[in-house]
C-alpha cells in the first residue's frame, strides 16, 4: 500500500518506529506532525514511549487549539504551528536528536552537505536556529524564522533538528538523509581532510539519462519473479543494516545475457514491494516505470563482466568517509576482509557520471569492491547475497580502522599472509 494513503495515525506511529529503531530519538525524545487539509495538526504526544507508540495514542489539535486524544500534545507544538504559519508549502515536521547532528548542534555548526551530491540536491541549504527554551513560543518563532529563509532542514543550537516537508515520509526523509551526511562527516574528520564538491561536480548529479526507452514484457518467468523478490528483500535488509537509506543506494541482478533488475529512482528503499523494480531489457526500460539513475553505471557493468550477477551501491557511514578523504581504505586487516573485498580502488568522482565504461573495466570479481570518490563504494557478485556481503564487510572493515586510530597506528597483515590467503582461497 502506499505510505501517503495510510491515515495521519499511521503514518506519524510508522515513521517514528522508524527513527526510533534507527537510533535517531530516544524513548522520550522527539515529535512528529502531519497539517491536515481542514487546518487540523496530527501530532506525537508528549511522554509517551517513542518505540511502542500506537495510532491511539496521536493527538490531534484543532484550529481553535481543542486538543482530542488521550495524553497531552508534545511540548513543541509551538513551533510546528509557527512553521506551518510561515511556510504554508509545508505539510509535515519531524523533530528528533539523531547523535551525529547532535554533536553538530552542540558546537554549533552545520553539516556541510557537498561531501555528495545526493544530501546536498536533496536536503539543500541548511539552516540553523538559536537555542531557547524548550516548548516555548519564542523557540517556535526562532525555528520558525529559519524555515521561512526557504531551508528544508535545520539544525537547532544546543538541542538536535527539525525537517519539513511536503508529507511525513519527505521530512523523515531529510531528517534521515542530513544524519547520514553528519556521520560520514564525523567519521572522515578522523581521517584528514574533508573532501567536498563545488557546483559544476555537484551538477553531475542533476543530469538523469535514466529515461530510457520503454518496452511492454510479454510475460514475467518464474526465474524473474524471484529475483524481484531478493531485490527487495536484499534492499531492506540493507537498509535495517544502515548499509543505505531510504534515498539513497542501488540494488540490481542479471536476469540474463540481455536483461537485469535494477531499484527505481525515487522511492523509499525500505519500502520497496516487486511491483516497483524495474526490468531493463535490451537498453529498454520496463514502460511506466524509472530506474535509479546509476542504471547505465550497472548496464555498463555487466555488459563488460559476463561472470558479475549482482550489484549493490551505497553510502555506509564507515566506509563512505573514505570516500570523501584522501586515507588509504586498507582491507588487509583480518583475512575474511582481505579475502572478500582485496585491494580497494578509489575512482576519481565524475568518473561514474561521465566515463561508465570506465568504471566497468575496473570491477570485476576479482576487484570487487571499489570506492566513487565523494560518492559512495559499490560491490559486485556472482549472486545478490555474495555483494551484500561484500557492502557489509566493507562497512565493518572501515568501522574497525577508524576505531583502532585511538589505539595506535595500523598493523596490516604481513604480504607473507596475503601471499597465504591468496594461494589458499584462489585470490588472482
Amino acid at each position: 500500500m502506499s505510505f501517503q494513503l495510510l491515515s495521519p495515525r499511521e503514518q506519524l506511529v510508522a515513521i517514528m518506529h522508524r527513527i526510533y529503531r534507527a537510533g535517531m530519538t530516544t524513548l522520550s525524545g522527539g515529535n512528529l506532525s502531519i497539517l491536515d487539509d481542514n487546518g487540523d495538526i496530527w501530532i506525537t504526544p508528549a511522554g509517551i514511549d517513542k518505540g511502542k507508540l500506537t495510532p491511539n495514542d496521536i493527538m490531534r489539535v484543532r484550529p481553535d487549539g481543542a486538543a482530542e486524544g488521550p495524553h497531552r500534545p508534545s511540548t513543541e507544538l509551538p513551533f510546528h504551528r509557527a512553521i506551518y504559519r510561515l511556510r504554508p508549502d509545508v505539510r509535515a515536521i519531524a523533530h528528533a536528536h539523531p547523535p551525529a547532528l547532535v554533536a553538530f548542534s552542540i558546537v554549533r555548526q552545520v553539516p556541510d552537505t557537498r561531501i555528495v551530491p545526493q544530501a546536498n540536491r536533496f536536503c539543500g541549504p541548511v539552516g540553523y536556529a538559536p537555542y531557547d527554551l524548550p516548548g516555548s513560543e519564542a523557540l517556535g518563532e526562532r525555528i520558525a524564522g529559519a524555515f521561512a529563509t526557504g531551508s528544508n532542514v535545520i539544525i537547532l543550537e544546543n538541542h538536535g533538528m527539525a525537517a519539513a516537508g511536503m508529507t511525513l515520509l519527505e521530512a523523515f526523509q531529510r531528517l534521515e538523509t542530513l544524519e547520514f551526511c553528519a556521520r560520514i562527516h564525523l567519521r572522515a574528520r578522523t581521517l584528514g581532510d574533508v573532501l567536498t564538491l563545488d557546483e559544476p561536480a555537484l551538477s553531475l548529479f542533476d543530469q538523469c539519462a535514466n529515461t530510457l526507452p520503454e518496452f511492454t514484457p510479454v510475460a514475467h518467468s518464474s526465474a524473474e519473479r524471484e529475483l524481484r523478490r531478493q531485490v527487495v528483500d536484499i534492499a531492506a535488509r540493507a537498509y535495517e543494516r544502515q548499509l543505505l537509506i531510504s534515498t539513497q543506494g542501488v540494488v540490481s541482478a542479471r536476469l540474463d545475457t540481455d536483461s537485469f533488475l535494477i531499484t527505481p529512482a525515487g522511492r523509499d528503499r525500505l519500502t520497496l514491494g516487486v511491483e516497483d523494480v524495474v526490468l531493463v531489457r535490451g537498453g529498454r526500460r520496463e514502460a511506466g516505470k524509472l530506474p535509479s539513475r546509476a542504471v547505465l553505471l550497472h548496464q555498463a557493468i555487466y555488459a563488460a563482466n559476463a561472470d558479475v550477477a549482482a550489484i549493490i551501491a551505497a553510502q555506509p557511514p564507515n566506509v563512505t568517509a573514505y570516500a570523501v578523504t584522501l586515507a588509504r581504505f586498507d582491507s588487509r586487516t583480518i583475512p575474511e576482509s582481505f579475502i572478500l573485498l582485496r585491494d580497494i580502488p578509489q575512482l576519481p568522482y565524475e568518473m561514474c557520471y561521465t566515463r561508465v565504461d570506465a568504471v566497468a573495466e575496473r570491477v570485476s570479481l576479482r576487484a570487487p569492491v571499489v570506492l566513487m570518490a565523494n560518492d559512495g563504494v559499490l560491490a559486485v557478485g556472482h549472486t545478490l547475497l555474495a555483494a551484500f556481503d561484500r557492502l557489509e564487510v566493507a562497512e565493518f572493515s572501515a568501522r574497525s580502522l577508524i576505531d583502532a586510530a585511538v589505539l595506535g597506528e595500523l598493523a596490516p597483515m604481513s604480504d607473507e599472509a596475503i601471499e597465504g590467503l591468496k594461494a589458499a582461497f584462489n585470490l588472482s
